[in-house]
């Protein structure tokens, strides 16, 4: 959901973004898209910016790993959010490799493009937003 000149955007924060991401239950995905637009849509906006809400993920799946290593529940499915165009996230706690291997779990088909990874037919697999 791209900006365009004069649309209202909101910079999101790191709660609202996570607050998404743990929204996403098993069997679905979401991407930086449907993040973006269900922000939007909650500010009341025309769009929200990528960029912050993109480093807001990183930053709540890194979270969610530190509580595991320190024995707390997590509550975050992050793997569960891709980047846009169904690619897994490399700045993720171990990479794209880690997100593959979790999603694979979960029964989703993860397919090499390059030296990225893309889930098969992501779109299927989406939330509504």
């Amino acid at each position: 959901m791209g900006a365009k000149a004069g649309d209202r955007v909101v910079l999101t924060n790191p709660v609202d973004v996570e607050e998404v991401m743990k929204e996403v239950p098993l069997g679905k995905l979401i991407t930086l898209t449907e993040i973006c637009q269900k922000l939007a849509k909650k500010f009341q906006v025309d769009a929200c910016c990528t960029l912050t809400s993109g480093i807001f993920t990183m930053t709540a799946a890194n979270a969610a790993e530190e509580a595991i290593l320190e024995g707390k529940v997590n509550d975050n499915p992050y793997w569960r959010t891709l980047k846009s165009g169904g690619f897994l996230n490399d700045k993720y706690p171990g990479g794209q490799e880690a997100q593959r291997k979790k999603l694979e779990q979960e029964g989703f088909k993860v397919r090499e493009r390059g030296k990225k990874y893309q889930v098969i037919d992501f779109e299927k697999y989406l939330v509504k937003v």
